[in-house]
């Protein structure tokens, strides 16, 4: 298999293992000195799976709706970058709804002792949606419920609040470019090594 192909199935085994609850296969996919940082989480890739595992024991489980990744190679390193929705089923006032969080998923990755694995996840959301499962209910969340939570991720940080989680303020997203295609640069930078 190319390297193209060995990184591309291994961030969608890191995430066929989280939407499976394979914990062992996601852990496999980390470094060690790994780090994440998304909208719930910040810290390691290891410590994110067993973060994972234990969100899925609360009943919290979502489903990644993949597009396909692009991919860079430079040497030992690789470039990422996997557009994702989140998708989330939960109820609102007992309501049954469907969340969606729109996202890319951006992946550093390390070729080391000839095994491709993850040495950083970050996501940049562009942005969510709620519907009701039956269509023509009403879902009760108002302007004033999303005021506190930044545009691209309002939906599912007001979720997540709910649910018990902290969420960050200041994650990448579409609406902040100016953070955003620094990002970017600085990726590119490191990828050239």
């Amino acid at each position: 298999m190319t390297d193209t192909g060995l990184v591309t199935q291994t961030v969608l085994r890191e995430r066929q293992g989280r939407d499976r609850g394979w914990w062992d296969q996601m852990r496999d996919c980390y470094w060690p000195d790994s780090t994440v940082n998304l909208s719930w989480y910040r810290g390691t890739g290891p410590g994110f799976v067993d973060a994972s595992e234990n969100m899925a024991v609360r009943g919290d489980a979502s489903v990644h709706r993949l597009s396909p990744p692009t991919v860079q190679i430079v040497a030992d390193r690789a470039f990422v970058e996997l557009p994702a929705g989140i998708e989330l089923r939960t109820a609102v006032d007992g309501v049954a709804v469907d969340l969606v969080s729109y996202t890319r998923i951006v992946y550093r990755m390390e070729r080391r002792d000839g095994r491709w694995g993850i040495l950083a996840l970050d996501c940049v959301y562009e942005r969510d949606t709620i519907s009701p499962v039956l269509p023509g209910l009403p879902v009760a969340i108002t302007p004033d419920d999303l005021a506190p939570y930044r545009a691209p991720y309002a939906i599912l940080s007001w979720h997540l609040a709910r649910r018990g989680y902290d969420v960050s303020a200041d994650l990448l997203g579409d609406d902040q470019p100016e953070l955003t295609a620094p990002f970017y640069a600085e990726t590119l930078t490191w990828l050239g090594g």
